[in-house]
């Protein structure tokens, strides 16, 4: 009953693993996407359930940037669409300038 058990477990956390790996591999490919294509690397990853469509889900991916261009991610934020210019917002809002001189800020 024991090995039962363990054999459960084990089952468990290779299911887990490899849902995690997907996910990786996913994301990877989805900021591959948004290099090329900003809008259809977000639109992937919205798809593919690793990126909700929340406005403030998507700026703070684009805020942390990990593997993202950062021209990319300033086309993005520069269109005209109402939708980027509301993730832009939330954008500016994830940074703290407080206590910052302008040197710094800039940064």
């Amino acid at each position: 009953e024991i090995s039962e058990v363990f054999a459960e477990i084990e089952h468990f956390q290779n299911a887990q693993e490899s849902k995690l790996s997907q996910r990786d591999k996913l994301l990877s490919l989805g900021r591959k996407k948004f290099n090329m294509d900003p809008a259809k690397g977000i639109q992937y990853l919205i798809e593919h359930q690793v990126l909700s469509s929340d406005l403030q889900e998507i700026a703070k991916f684009l805020h942390k940037g990990e593997g993202l261009n950062k021209t990319a991610i300033g086309d993005y934020l520069g269109g005209r669409d109402p939708t980027n210019i509301q993730i832009l917002q939330a954008f500016v809002a994830c940074h703290q300038f407080a206590n910052l001189n302008l040197v710094q800020a800039l940064r």
